[in-house]
């Protein structure tokens, strides 16, 4: 939110119609229950964020860069980038046929396809989150009135989650997110593992009496993945082009913003003062990578069953919960009194697993109430 003040975006995302977004609501496969507000996130700044469609929030992005000075070149391919001494040649492939560009440096923000990266070979994947994802727009999808009917809602159950994201007066998108091994060892289409498994949860179906499916049903799976540097010496990554964690706690747009817009900083300071170049992009790449870690960690723990548990017993003194809401709400945990009860937090979280019954067992499954 500070990012679009600071590029004059807030009017425009006004005017565009976006949701409001005020929190977000977790809820268990055994039907508990819980609510968090970033307007009660420690130390909280700013109550609500937006709920956005991509491709309007993109175009809009698109076209302010255009109006406030940048080139813009649509239906336009990288064709090759020879990183030189002095500079950077790109050969591009447009409507007008293919041409040469010339700059000091470049910015890859090619989202997944990590052009840069994959060029140097230095994507790796995370082990631990070989996941698989299932996802398609509805329309009329039961919703709380008011404030609670813009949160994002998460299911967890035992061995996978859904996510429900309200993202205009009407359509919502709903997403199921298992283990990579488990679809594959179900021999079952994505539509068909989609379908029974919104049948199979209450907490789900209930939701979706009046739904229809306005998309068709999407599936990606092995998603998560790290470059192993950001920066070189023209060049640097950002957004999904340096990593993309897991859609547990929409993190991705966060971080393509934050990235962007240090990455721009690095940059000017680069043109500006070519001998400190090293240290700025160094800067650039130990910032993004430190909050990166700090997403993984949650997201880590999001597949733990004692993670779950103490997510639903919140402890109301030391402020651990509103310290992870912060996070969540878009706070980097640069400050002490963050870093402290995030690390407390995660530190009860392994108790609890380590057999100490801080918090109660969930089943995580339907039960008969």
């Amino acid at each position: 939110m500070d990012a679009f003040d600071r590029l004059g975006l807030r009017e425009k995302m006004e005017k565009a119609g976006f949701i409001h977004k005020h929190g977000a609501e977790i809820a268990s496969g055994c039907n508990k229950q819980l609510r968090f507000y970033f307007k009660n996130g420690f130390r909280s700044k700013r109550p609500t964020a937006y709920q956005v469609t991509r491709a309007d929030f993109d175009k809009l992005l698109l076209d302010h860069a255009a109006e406030t000075g940048a080139e813009v070149l649509e239906e336009t391919q990288v064709k090759s980038i020879d990183f030189q001494t002095g500079g950077v040649r790109l050969q591009i492939n447009g409507p007008t046929g293919e041409r040469e560009i010339e700059a000091d440096y470049v910015i890859d923000a090619s989202g997944r396809n990590s052009l840069v990266g994959n060029t140097f070979g230095l994507k790796k994947t995370y082990h631990d989150l070989k996941k698989f994802a299932i996802y398609a727009h509805f329309d009329h999808v039961s919703r709380a009135e008011g404030v609670d009917g813009t949160l994002t809602r998460m299911v967890r159950t035992s061995r996978a989650w859904f996510w429900m994201i309200p993202l205009s007066a009407t359509r919502t998108s709903i997403g199921l997110v298992m283990d990579l091994e488990d679809f594959k060892a179900s021999e079952k289409s994505p539509e068909t593992t989609f379908t029974e498994a919104l049948e199979a949860q209450p907490v789900m179906k209930c939701k979706m009496e009046n739904a229809i499916r306005v998309s068709p049903i999407y599936a990606t799976g092995d998603y998560s993945y790290r470059n192993e540097k950001f920066t070189g010496d023209r060049w640097i990554l950002a957004g999904d082009a340096a990593g993309f964690i897991d859609p547990v706690f929409s993190s991705g747009v966060f971080l393509a913003i934050l990235s962007g817009e240090e990455a721009a900083k690095a940059i000017l300071g680069a043109l500006a003062a070519p001998p400190v170049r090293e240290k700025l992009f160094a800067g650039y790449h130990s910032k993004i990578n430190r909050v990166m870690d700090l997403y993984l960690d949650l997201v880590l723990g999001w597949y733990k069953q004692e993670f779950i548990e103490t997510f639903f017993n919140p402890v109301q003194h030391l402020q651990l919960v509103p310290a992870i809401n912060a996070i969540l709400a878009g706070n980097d945990g640069r400050s002490f009194a963050i870093r402290w009860r995030i690390w407390l937090f995660h530190k009860v979280v392994r108790l609890q697993g380590r057999g100490v019954p801080i918090s109660p067992r969930l089943t995580l499954e339907p039960n008969a109430a």
